[in-house]
C-alpha cells in the first residue's frame, strides 16, 4: 500500500498473533476444564456413594451420605473377600514389577552398550512384542501354563505379567543407557570394577529418571490388567482386584450391594492414585528422552 507507515504495518502482526494465541489458550483451558470435570466428577460421585446404602444411592444419588461410616468398606474387605484380592494383587504386581524392572534394565543395558552378533535382531524382536495383541496369546498361554502346572496360580500370573511388560521396558530404557557417556563406563573399568558392579553401582543410578518413569507406567498397566487374570486364573482364592470387580457385579444379579461395590472401586483406585501422585515428578523431563532412539 503506497504511503503506508511501515511501523504501523509491523505493529499489526504482533497484535494479530497475540489475539490468536489468546484464543488458542482460552479454548485449551476450556477443554482442560471440561476434561477434568469428566474425569473428576465420577470419582467424587463414586466416593460419596461408597458411604451410602443401596437405598440411599437410588433415592438421592447426588446428595451427601446421611452418615459417614465405613460399613461398606468393611463389608467389601471382609464379606466379599476384597482384602484377599488386594493382597493377591499387591503380591502379583509387586513381584512382577521388580522382576520386569531388573530384567528389562539389564537387557536394555546390554543391547545399548555392547555390540555383538544378533543384538539388533534381539532389539527389534523386543519391539515386535509391543505390537503383539494380548488376546491372540490367551489360548497358547493357557496351554503353556497348564503344562507347566502354573495355571490358576499367582506365579503363573507373575510370569505372564513380566513377559508382556518386558518389551516396553526394554524399549523405554534403551535410549537412556544409549545416551550415557562412555567415559564413565571406561573409568569404572580402569578402577577395577566388574561388569556387574559397573552396571548396578555406576550406570543404573544414572538412568534413575528412566527407571522411575517406566516403573510408574508398568505399575499402572499391571495393576489395571484385566484380560490375562480373567483368562488364566479361575481359582477364586487367587483372584486379583480386577477379577473381583467383575465377579462382584456378575454374581450378585439383581441384589447388588451398590454401596459395597462402590467401596470396592475406591479400594481398587486409591493405590494407583497414591503412587501416581507421589512419583509424578519423576515423569517430568524423562518421557520424551526415553522414547527417543
Amino acid at each position: 500500500m503506497v504511503g503506508a507507515d511501515p511501523t504501523k504495518v509491523k505493529d499489526q502482526k504482533p497484535s494479530n498473533s497475540s489475539k490468536s494465541d489468546k484464543v488458542v489458550g482460552g479454548v485449551s483451558h476450556v477443554m482442560l476444564v471440561i476434561w477434568s470435570a469428566i474425569v473428576i466428577l465420577p470419582l467424587i460421585w463414586t466416593l460419596m456413594s461408597s458411604f451410602k446404602t443401596t437405598r440411599e444411592i437410588f433415592q438421592s444419588p447426588f446428595q451427601l451420605p446421611a452418615t459417614w461410616d465405613f460399613t461398606n468398606y468393611v463389608s467389601a474387605w471382609n464379606k466379599y473377600s476384597f482384602g484377599t484380592m488386594f493382597f493377591n494383587t499387591v503380591v502379583v504386581v509387586g513381584v512382577a514389577l521388580v522382576l520386569v524392572m531388573v530384567l528389562g534394565a539389564m537387557c536394555a543395558y546390554v543391547l545399548a552398550r555392547f555390540s555383538f552378533p544378533g543384538s539388533n535382531v534381539i532389539y527389534y524382536l523386543m519391539l515386535a512384542g509391543l505390537t503383539f495383541p494380548v488376546f491372540l496369546a490367551i489360548v497358547p498361554l493357557f496351554f503353556i501354563l497348564r503344562n507347566m502346572g502354573l495355571l490358576n496360580t499367582l506365579p503363573g500370573l507373575i510370569i505372564t505379567y513380566v513377559a508382556f511388560a518386558l518389551p516396553f521396558t526394554v524399549f523405554f530404557l534403551f535410549a537412556f543407557f544409549k545416551a550415557l557417556p562412555n567415559e564413565i563406563q571406561e573409568a569404572a573399568y580402569i578402577d577395577g570394577a566388574s561388569e556387574w558392579r559397573t552396571f548396578f553401582q555406576v550406570m543404573l543410578p544414572m538412568a534413575k529418571p528412566g527407571m522411575a518413569s517406566v516403573a510408574i507406567f508398568n505399575f499402572l498397566g499391571l495393576w489395571n490388567q484385566f484380560l490375562l487374570p480373567i483368562a488364566l486364573n479361575t481359582d477364586q482364592t487367587k483372584y486379583v482386584l480386577s477379577q473381583g470387580m467383575a465377579a462382584f457385579a456378575s454374581s450378585a444379579g439383581y441384589q447388588v450391594d451398590y454401596g459395597a461395590l462402590f467401596a470396592a472401586v475406591i479400594i481398587t483406585v486409591v493405590p494407583v492414585l497414591i503412587v501416581y501422585v507421589i512419583f509424578q515428578r519423576q515423569l517430568q523431563g524423562s518421557v520424551s528422552q526415553g522414547t527417543l532412539k
